[in-house]
């Protein structure tokens, strides 16, 4: 993972521990769970992440033709463990041009979904009613996800639940919902995929900045 911590609610500079406090703190919202991403995605920092991670590790598998996977990230330390996971995609647009996917798997209260979904707070909520947005099988079960609000008008953000925490799909442009149709998510704590199976692209910009 990369050197560099931040806010995984607002991708801000945290204050390492100290002799005051065991936790990384941000200016905005005090205590957290510091986040880093892998300067590269590669096969180890994946293997590192979900060696490391208290949650699942989210992964299409087989992946969409034509995709690759363009971020691998987490919210925690050694202290704490991993309490949130993120996995980037990259591919084409089933109409025409790129698209990005981020699967996001975290513990109520990290904020790392809500994030990258543009929100204020750190989870979506409870799950409305009526019918899903839509469908994925995660970890070999039927998983509802609903539409969120979002605060990103070129994005749009999926909530669920699978293995009893947060599961997030957010998705660009805001017009692809179908690149989630059929997607078939492994846990890869569990083992699911061999390493031959896994294609790696360019590191995804959109992780780069604060939201």
């Amino acid at each position: 993972m990369s050197s560099l911590a931040t806010c995984p609610r607002c991708a801000e500079d945290l204050r390492p521990p100290g002799f005051w406090s065991s936790a990384w703190q941000c200016d905005r919202h005090g205590d957290v769970h510091p986040f880093h991403v892998a300067p590269i995605p590669t096969f180890a920092a994946l293997e590192r992440l979900v060696a490391d991670s208290q949650v699942p590790v989210w992964l299409p598998h087989p992946l969409p033709t034509g995709w690759t996977i363009t971020a691998v990230g987490g919210a925690g330390d050694a202290r704490t463990g991993i309490r949130g996971t993120l996995v980037g995609l990259s591919g084409p647009h089933p109409q025409g041009g790129p698209a990005d996917l981020v699967l996001i798997s975290e513990e109520p209260g990290i904020g790392l979904g809500a994030r990258f979904a543009g929100l204020v707070g750190t989870d979506p909520g409870a799950a409305p009613e009526g019918p899903p947005d839509a469908k994925v099988e995660a970890a070999g079960h039927p998983t509802a996800l609903w539409r969120t609000a979002t605060g990103d008008a070129s994005c749009c953000a999926y909530a669920g639940e699978a293995k009893g925490l947060w599961l997030w799909a957010v998705v660009w442009p805001d017009d692809c919902l179908n690149v989630l149709s059929g997607l078939n998510l492994q846990d890869l704590r569990d083992g699911a995929v061999p390493e031959l199976e896994l294609v790696f692209g360019a590191a995804m910009p959109r992780l780069g900045g604060p939201a």
